[in-house]
């Protein structure tokens, strides 16, 4: 189902009561760990890659986790104490500069890095 949408000046937006129909669509994205040179560790569904950019869509930092020895790991089994990880909120898309590592997700794993709860200040 196509979200609703209304185009104002040229500019299309989308029906904030539509978004969580979106969500199926990224059912089709595969869940990737991103490690950049410089921006950190990203998790979220890969829209685009690029060379080294990297588009990905409902996006966290992976701020510092805990349960897990790599990225690696952490793409396998997920993290083991959730309590202890700083993941920040969600963000919808974020193009990021400079990927050096993609890393495929388990289901799993995709599952235990949403669900650990949001990290703020």
């Amino acid at each position: 189902m196509k979200p609703e949408t209304i185009k104002i000046d040229e500019v299309e937006y989308i029906r904030k009561s539509s978004v969580p129909q979106m969500a199926d669509k990224l059912n089709g994205k595969e869940y990737v760990i991103v490690r950049t040179t410089s921006a950190g560790v990203h998790a979220g569904y890969l829209e685009t890659r690029n060379g080294k950019e990297v588009t990905l869509l409902s996006s966290r930092r992976l701020w510092y986790w805990d349960g897990a020895a790599s990225l690696s790991q952490l793409a396998v089994d997920g993290v083991s104490k959730p309590q202890n990880c700083k993941f920040p909120c969600e963000v919808a898309t974020i193009l990021l500069l400079e990927a050096i590592e993609v890393i495929p997700c388990t289901a799993n794993a995709r599952k235990s890095i949403k669900e650990v709860a949001v990290w703020q200040k």
